[in-house]
């Protein structure tokens, strides 16, 4: 079954994709929450013009996020989390901790956009996160983890 998705979906793909799909989760989930919608032929020439309409703002909006993930690869961050013994954390640090601290530093980025490679961080050290800016736009964002003081 094909379908146009009408928002972002976890794992499937992003707003406005044609995606081939099973027909059960396409009929009794992604049409009824309203994320998806059944890919007719008036519905793809609808779609194919409404996207190059789009494609002259979306350069703009593709050169803003670049210029924030140019500004994000060049930061230092630290998240001070209190530690145990020997280098284990008390509770873990995650992408909500780090978007604190990105926001800390002046930089606005929404948590669910935030991927710490390996899930939660349990220990002191240096760590890496995959920051999606845009659907072409995403940044290698290396922390460190140290204890608080």
């Amino acid at each position: 079954m094909e379908l146009i998705l009408k928002q972002d979906v976890e794992n499937l793909g992003f707003k406005d994709d044609i995606v081939t799909v099973k027909n059960g989760y396409g009929r009794n989930f992604l049409i009824p929450q309203g994320q998806a919608v059944m890919a007719t032929a008036s519905a793809k020439k609808v779609l194919a013009e409404t996207l190059k309409q789009r494609a002259y703002k979306e350069k703009s909006i593709i050169a803003e996020a670049q210029k924030t993930a140019d500004a994000l690869a060049e930061l230092e961050v630290k998240i001070a989390s209190k530690v145990g013994t020997g280098d284990k954390l008390f509770g873990s640090v995650n992408n909500i901790d780090l978007a604190a601290a990105l926001q800390k530093s002046g930089h606005e980025v929404d948590k669910k956009y935030i991927n710490v490679i390996g899930g939660n961080v349990k220990r002191l050290g240096m760590y890496n996160a995959v920051i999606r800016l845009h659907r072409e736009v995403t940044v290698d964002l290396p922390f460190e983890v140290v204890a608080e003081k």
